[in-house]
């Protein structure tokens, strides 16, 4: 068991040959979304290495007819059916007189956008959970939302579009539900360090509260062989029953979204490819050592630096960076300026709607 079989493993089965929108979405069982568009949205970075033809914006332009849902796992994103049905029901809780008239306004439609609900409900604002201030409607509809009884069933220039969830006839034993939510997860990041699997995990606090036991699921699913565990160089690794698959990697570059699966979990990242990447779009301009938005460059099975990309008209700037030295000879300068121009026909489409968003 090698470094290099870790990576080439979630090289393989996280980047798998493209396919169609929802079958990636049903493959992958979670795509992360993220607001910052630089040079475009993360939900769209991270599938336009796994849809066939993919362009910015097809999600939110063919989510409605995907059967998707909205939701949190680990994160905000986008979830297949299965998932979401592994996240429902949460926890009850009470609902307020306010809430109640909301879910009865939009229950009497087909589809509500927020604005709908003002003629009834006035503009009056609350502080929201990143300390600012939203309307108060836009609050009580994510509460619905998050209870279970509203979906997102589209977007209107990235506000979300608001129906009556459809009910679930069969729910899965709690016990069951935690299970497959948790071998979920492990297949999304495997091979994945044990310790962040926990971390991972943790968010089901909020993601499916009402499942008991999290502590222990790990330890249960390992002793049952429904995880598979492996020590490399001091940490132990994680992944779903089965061998790990070392398939020689495709000699191509990839600009990876910042929340791509493949790197999204930084402990991880630095340990298999040796060098500390940051998200900096929140840090100070002065303390950023990678740029705004950088995309880690991924060659080979190997992630050797970053790229920080602008849209500039009808074409792309491009400005790299190198946590390792640069490859030298046409192989890595071909793949990169074929990467270069798969992302320009990427954001050709982009226009100034605004794709899924936690907004």
């Amino acid at each position: 068991m090698t470094i290099q079989g870790l990576r080439r493993h979630a090289i393989a089965t996280s980047l798998f040959p493209a396919t169609t929108l929802k079958e990636a979405i049903e493959e992958l069982g979670f795509v992360q979304c993220d607001p910052i568009r630089a040079p475009a949205r993360a939900q769209d970075l991270i599938l336009r290495q796994r849809v066939a033809g993919y362009r910015a914006g097809d999600l939110e332009r063919h989510y409605p007819k995907l059967g998707l849902e909205e939701d949190y796992l680990y994160a905000y994103g986008v979830v297949p059916d299965a998932t979401w049905r592994l996240l429902h029901p949460r926890a009850k809780r009470r609902l307020s007189k306010g809430e109640i008239k909301v879910w009865e306004l939009v229950c009497a439609q087909a589809k509500m956008h927020p604005r709908e609900l003002e003629p009834h409900l006035g503009r009056r604002r609350q502080v929201n959970a990143w300390g600012g201030f939203s309307k108060e409607t836009t609050r009580m509809l994510e509460v619905l939302h998050y209870c279970g009884l509203l979906r997102v069933a589209g977007r209107e220039k990235g506000i979300r579009i608001y129906q009556a969830a459809r009910a679930q006839e069969e729910y899965l034993e709690p016990g069951e539900r935690l299970r497959r939510l948790v071998l979920l997860m492990a297949k999304i990041l495997a091979p994945v360090p044990e310790r962040s699997l926990r971390a991972a995990i943790r968010h089901l606090g909020h993601a499916a509260p009402n499942l008991k036991g999290r502590l222990q699921v790990v330890k249960t699913l390992i002793t049952d062989g429904d995880l598979h565990v492996a020590d490399v160089e001091g940490v132990r690794y994680l992944w779903p029953a089965g061998e790990l698959v070392e398939r020689e990697p495709e000699v191509v570059v990839r600009f990876l979204a910042p929340f791509d699966p493949v790197v999204w979990d930084r402990y991880r990242f630095e340990h298999l490819w040796g060098w500390a990447y940051r998200f900096e779009a929140y840090t100070p301009i002065a303390k950023r050592k990678l740029g705004y938005y950088a995309l880690p460059l991924l060659f080979g099975d190997d992630v050797i630096g970053w790229v920080n990309v602008n849209k500039r008209g009808k074409g792309v700037e491009v400005a790299e960076g190198f946590a390792k030295e640069k490859p030298k000879g046409r192989v890595f300068k071909n793949a990169f300026a074929e990467e270069v121009e798969r992302m320009r026909a990427f954001l050709s489409s982009m226009d100034q709607t605004s794709t899924v968003s936690e907004s």
